[in-house]
């Protein structure tokens, strides 16, 4: 009988065993998804994209001021009528500003189709399709942040004012977006 207890017991002890390892792996890996970004969703800890602070109008107009406007691409998120949308403004090698949504012309119903900066380039976190920085504002069409004209914004010595009209136009290509 004793040897039968011992042997019980020896089998329940390399079974909790077992189960701490496991449970130790599988605590090791949401943390890693986690700190990836991966479990949860594309803005999660994960982005590298430079935010910057929303300020608008009293008309809910999008306000960035030309300060802030550097070589590295600036994000500005903004809330419209209950959807997220993001505005990304960066200024290009020529030193112009340039300024477009930041979700891909074709890839932005995938809810995926955004972009964060390499370098001098935008990457699709969609497709992967890299995108030059002096082209945006430049190219309509194709797999490429959606830009905002000239037409379609107001720039003067302090500010780029996108009007809250316009960012309503633009609230479909972020209907899926993924945060």
């Amino acid at each position: 009988m004793a040897k039968k207890s011992k042997a019980k017991a020896k089998a329940i002890n390399k079974n909790k065993t077992i189960m701490i390892g496991v449970g130790m792996f599988l605590l090791i890996m949401v943390f890693i998804f986690i700190s990836q970004g991966t479990l949860f969703n594309k803005k999660s800890s994960g982005s590298k994209n430079k935010i910057g602070e929303s300020v608008l109008s009293e008309a809910g107009d999008l306000m960035i001021p030309i300060t802030d406007i550097t070589s590295t691409a600036t994000f500005y998120p903004v809330e419209v009528e209950g959807t997220q949308l993001e505005v990304l403004a960066v200024k290009s090698s020529d030193g112009s500003i340039r300024t477009a949504f930041n979700t891909c012309q074709i890839c932005y119903s995938s809810g995926r189709g955004y972009y964060e900066q390499e370098d001098d380039h935008l990457v699709c976190q969609n497709c992967g399709n890299v995108f030059s920085i002096s082209q945006i504002e430049v190219e309509k069409g194709g797999c490429n942040p959606v830009p905002i004209f000239s037409e379609n914004k107001t720039v003067d010595e302090e500010t780029i004012t996108i009007s809250n009209e316009y960012l309503k136009e633009a609230k479909g290509i972020f209907a899926n977006w993924k945060l």
